[in-house]
């Protein structure tokens, strides 16, 4: 889904996603709607100084004014509530890849996840700890407003009650929330974190499907968008830890084949199928004039015309366009940047020198050994 930069703060881009547009018209209709403005003008009189009239805020168009003004409150909180993690990082050197406000929130993509406790703790715990803080600025601004102001009272009161609201639903153990992160992060303190990450995303599950079934039983879309949103998330961190963890003290060049014997772009097909039989080996890297530009597979050939093998060039069914990892990649992230490529296969270089290939199957392999408790020790220990 596509995403339109609207800023950068501290050098990390926040983002709006398309979702948000969509549905930021569609919540000041309902916070702008007679029973909403009712039920939260209520709210907001027991701790405003002056009380709200309402006949103001539902005469002509104030509605909406009251109900857009909010939305965009609501999602400026959001991203504030985000930059409280971006700024936790930071204080450990982590960095933010950007900012997302969208339809259920905001996401905070870091650019690498402490595995230590007490950091995930303070990261994950600052951003409920923010959402406290804007909570109490905007208190203190309706306790600065005058009466003649009502509509300004209403919705700065109204983000007082949100972001209290905020803070709180963000701390429900439901990972990958904050609450989430953070009962990951005590469990890693007597765990180990794989391990923890397990126990929190079994959590986040069982939340997923209470939000689930209480969503259903209330006509709740939102709710039920949300627990598919944290059901998905839980699993996903969960497995992408547990290959992180199978694949620690590793890097590319303990995974990737190096002993390169290239294929000329030029050679036919059945040239080709030749070499495969003689080496028994079913990826090849491509040359054309020295310079590596591909590779060429047993699928592709399988995938070709038989009948036309002596005539057509392996230039005709290489994989081309490949991404190039270095060799001293730690494995997990370079398994990241080859999964984000639709062939599977990547170029490895070193010092800008192709010097081998490497594939999704050739990390398969090493995770089925490590998975089985098979040994799969750095090249500098062979």
């Amino acid at each position: 889904m596509r995403n339109y930069t609207i800023a950068n703060v501290w050098g990390i881009p926040i983002r709006i996603s398309v979702s948000l547009l969509v549905f930021l018209p569609i919540l000041a209709w309902i916070i702008g709607s007679g029973t909403q403005i009712d039920v939260y003008a209520g709210i907001v009189d027991t701790f405003a100084p002056n009380p709200v009239d309402v006949s103001v805020l539902r005469d002509g168009s104030t509605p909406w004014i009251v109900g857009a003004s909010a939305a965009l409150g609501l999602f400026v909180s959001v991203g504030i509530h985000e930059l409280g993690h971006a700024w936790a990082a930071r204080r450990y050197g982590i960095g933010t890849e950007s900012i997302t406000l969208w339809l259920l929130g905001g996401i905070a993509a870091p650019e690498s996840m402490p595995r230590e406790w007490n950091r995930e703790f303070w990261i994950a715990i600052a951003g409920p700890i923010t959402s406290v803080l804007t909570g109490v600025a905007c208190y203190l601004v309706v306790l600065a407003l005058p009466a003649s102001t009502p509509v300004l009272t209403f919705v700065f009161g109204w983000l007082v009650v949100t972001n209290v609201i905020l803070a709180v639903f963000n701390l429900l153990p439901a990972f990958p929330m904050d609450g989430g992160r953070i009962l990951r992060a005590l469990l890693a303190r007597s765990q180990p974190y794989e391990v923890a990450t397990r126990s929190a995303a079994r959590f986040g599950t069982a939340f997923a499907l209470l939000f689930a079934v209480v969503g259903v039983l209330n006509f709740a879309p939102m709710l039920i968008l949300l627990s598919l949103f944290i059901y998905g998330a839980a699993s996903s961190e969960s497995r992408s830890v547990a290959l992180q963890g199978l694949l620690a003290g590793l890097t590319v060049d303990d995974v990737a084949t190096l002993d390169l014997d290239p294929v000329d772009a030029d050679a036919s097909v059945a040239e080709f199928t030749d070499r495969m039989v003689r080496d028994r080996r079913t990826v090849y890297p491509v040359t054309d004039a020295g310079e590596f530009v591909g590779v060429v597979t047993l699928d592709a050939m399988r995938r070709s015309n038989a009948d036309e093998h002596d005539t057509t060039s392996v230039r005709e069914i290489m994989v081309g366009d490949l991404p190039t990892i270095a060799l001293d990649t730690d494995a997990f992230e370079g398994f990241a940047q080859l999964s984000q490529h639709p062939s599977g296969y990547a170029l490895v270089e070193r010092d800008g020198e192709v010097v081998g290939v490497v594939t999704v199957d050739d990390f398969s392999q090493v995770l089925r050994f490590r998975r089985e408790g098979v040994g799969v020790a750095p090249r500098e220990a062979l």
